[in-house]
């Protein structure tokens, strides 16, 4: 039996240092916890296992919504990127998008160069096995040394290295991410401890040697040349001129010859791959087995890094053996020649099953345990980092003896993402997008900091200056607004030009410039210049005041919908209520309540086969105000998920 010996005590601990756990680790230390963040290795920090890349749709606006929080990850792909783009700008600003590719090795050391020097923030390489719990209360950590660090909270983000196992064709073998060290222990102390976890896949596509393409035969896909940035900080002047272009081809019907002549020895379809893998990126096997009709599939190349030559062939995830994989890239035009630098795999690795969280990311049945980012079965660095900056803000508060932090449906798309996991948990790696946000115009990209930059102040993550630079924009935002109501354009012959020019009906009389804003086409440049006047030169301003003024109609309805959604989050369920004793409910209904126990009406509503009548006696039950509660409720949901007495299956 390994000796244990007492290490440093910490106010909070973090074990993993990818995407979340570098999150949770800088803004504990930041609130001024002392923090030591553990890891397996340290080359591993913050790495980039998969796409070197951070945004895309919903994803973008969670790494700007980390960063009004006060979060680092916007800051460290503005100072690390080689490409920027703003997606879908041909359709509304909803669903707009911001995406860059980052420089892989730099993005890791800026990362990790900014852990090192952040004060009340320790970085070490460890191993976690083994969480000090004591009646149902986490107290700290074991490693595989011996070493035990006490601490008043605990964070665990561990990724996809939690019993990992990587998987090319016939060969499979216990590993991390990039084959890294596999965390073993730490998976058997949870289920020890009652947890339920469950096998979750995800895979990577080869990478190729960028001197063997022929771009020639692919689609050059470049950077934008206005300025955007993730950060709220990040200045416009900053903005990198010389980028990299990313590149596409597609498959064929060759390609995809190979790939079904080869479904025999494909780990996917042979029973090898154990776990359920994303939905929403799947491997380039699966896609032409489940898309059959389609004659072929986008391949995007693309750099990672400009100090390799390395390129990552994007969506084109596989775990075929080796040998199947080089015959599929041969066969994609610009691929011809193409030499394998990595081959592609899978990787299975173990996830608790979320519906065992609170909002906060707290653990239901230890106290202090706070688990963010893959683990809780999401995909993607983008909702890593957002579980990540939340269960770190909760991790300090809880060693503050404070209460906890949560973001509703309403304020975040990192709320929607954590409410989607408690409340319906998931069978399959959890991707966020724009389409599971109910009040996503309210969630926009460009919004982020008018949302949460309050909320990190108040948590002492955003500095006094960036915030009256924060309130400086939000009063001229106003001013302009008012501005707006104040000008009138006449129809004179320069205005009628102009609609007609932009397919928009003459003016029939004056009109005032916001109304006259609303009209498809119409800008506040053009309003400058048929007016003669002047507005606010900012163009992050004009953008704001643009959105605000066109969508003013459709705002102003989601806003109605966040209120009542607020009147039923403000109906809380008393912890610990006696489900077994309310008449009436349906069984599958009461069986839910108590796997999941939900915190409020509205989450109670928002789970999966609990109907208008469940929560109708449900309501009239707690008004009552004579309700049974489960005797010592925090011993009991301890003990009971020791014994399995949660591991229901739905």
């Amino acid at each position: 039996m390994l000796k244990t010996y007492s290490s440093n005590e910490y106010d909070v601990i973090v074990v993993g240092a990818g995407h979340a756990g570098c999150e949770a680790a800088l803004a504990s230390a930041r609130m001024g916890q002392k923090t030591l963040l553990i890891t397996i290795s340290l080359d591993m920090v913050a790495f980039m296992p998969c796409n070197p890349s951070v945004g895309g749709p919903a994803k973008g606006t969670v790494v700007r919504e980390i960063d009004a929080l006060g979060g680092q990850m916007g800051k460290n792909i503005d100072a690390t990127y080689i490409q920027m783009r703003i997606l879908n700008t041909g359709k509304g600003p909803a669903v707009r998008a911001l995406r860059a590719q980052a420089d892989k090795v730099q993005y890791h050391e800026t990362m990790k160069r900014t852990i090192e020097d952040t004060p009340n923030l320790t970085l070490r390489q460890a191993t976690v096995d083994e969480l000090i719990v004591e009646d149902g209360v986490c107290h700290g950590v074991i490693t595989n040394t011996g070493a035990k660090y006490l601490a008043k909270s605990v964070v665990l983000t561990t990724g996809t290295s939690a019993r990992g196992r990587i998987i090319i064709g016939e060969l499979t073998y216990s590993s991390g991410p990039n084959n890294t060290i596999a965390a073993i222990k730490l998976s058997e102390n949870l289920e020890k401890l009652g947890f339920k976890l469950r096998r979750f896949k995800t895979g990577t596509p080869p990478r190729v040697n960028g001197n063997t393409i022929d771009f020639s035969k692919t689609e050059e896909e470049p950077g934008d040349t206005e300025p955007r940035h993730f950060s709220f900080e990040t200045k416009d002047e900053d903005y990198l001129k010389d980028q990299l272009s990313c590149w596409m081809t597609y498959t064929n019907e060759t390609t995809h010859k190979i790939i079904r002549d080869n479904l025999d020895r494909a780990p996917m379809y042979t029973g090898v791959i154990e776990g359920v893998g994303p939905r929403y990126c799947p491997s380039i096997e699966t896609k032409i087995v489940r898309f059959a009709d389609k004659p072929r599939h986008q391949i995007f190349l693309e750099p990672e890094g400009k100090n390799t030559d390395e390129y990552y062939v994007g969506d084109f995830s596989t775990s075929m053996p080796e040998e199947v994989q080089q015959d599929m890239v041969h066969s994609i035009a610009g691929l011809e020649n193409a030499e394998m630098m990595r081959p592609g795999y899978a990787i299975e690795y173990d996830v608790i099953e979320p519906w065992q969280l609170k909002h906060t990311l707290e653990t239901k049945n230890i106290k202090n345990l706070f688990t963010a980012g893959q683990m809780n079965g999401t995909s993607g660095y983008e909702e890593a980092g957002g579980q990540g900056i939340v269960a770190g803000i909760n991790a300090a508060l809880r060693a503050q003896g404070k209460s906890g932090f949560t973001l509703g449906r309403d304020e975040a798309y990192i709320g929607v993402l954590i409410d989607d996991l408690v409340t319906k948990g998931t069978n399959e790696p959890y991707r966020l997008l724009t389409s599971r946000a109910e009040y996503r115009l309210l969630l926009r990209n460009d919004n982020a900091d008018l949302r949460l930059t309050e909320y990190g102040h108040k948590l002492g993550l955003i500095s006094d200056e960036r915030y009256q630079e924060f309130e400086d924009k939000k009063a001229t935002i106003k001013q302009t607004l008012a501005e707006l109501y104040d000008i009138t354009i006449h129809p004179n012959d320069e205005v009628q030009a102009y609609l007609k020019s932009i397919g928009q009906s003459p003016l029939n009389a004056g009109l005032k410039a916001s109304a006259f804003l609303r009209r498809p086409g119409v800008t506040i440049v053009a309003i400058e210049k048929l007016s003669g006047e002047k507005l606010n030169s900012d163009r992050y301003v004009r953008e704001q005041v643009e959105i605000d003024v066109k969508y003013a109609g459709y705002i102003k309805k989601q806003e109605l919908q966040v209120q009542k959604l607020r009147r039923l989050e403000s109906k809380k369920i008393p912890e610990g209520i006696d489900y077994s004793k309310i008449a009436g409910l349906a069984t599958e209904a009461r069986q839910k309540f108590e796997k999941i126990r939900p915190e409020s009406i509205a989450q109670a509503e928002r789970i999966s086969g609990v109907n208008p009548a469940d929560i109708a006696i449900l309501t009239v039950y707690i008004q009552q105000g004579k309700y049974s509660k489960i005797e010592n409720y925090e011993m009991f949901k301890f003990k009971n998920n020791k014994l399995g007495a949660y591991n229901l299956i739905f």
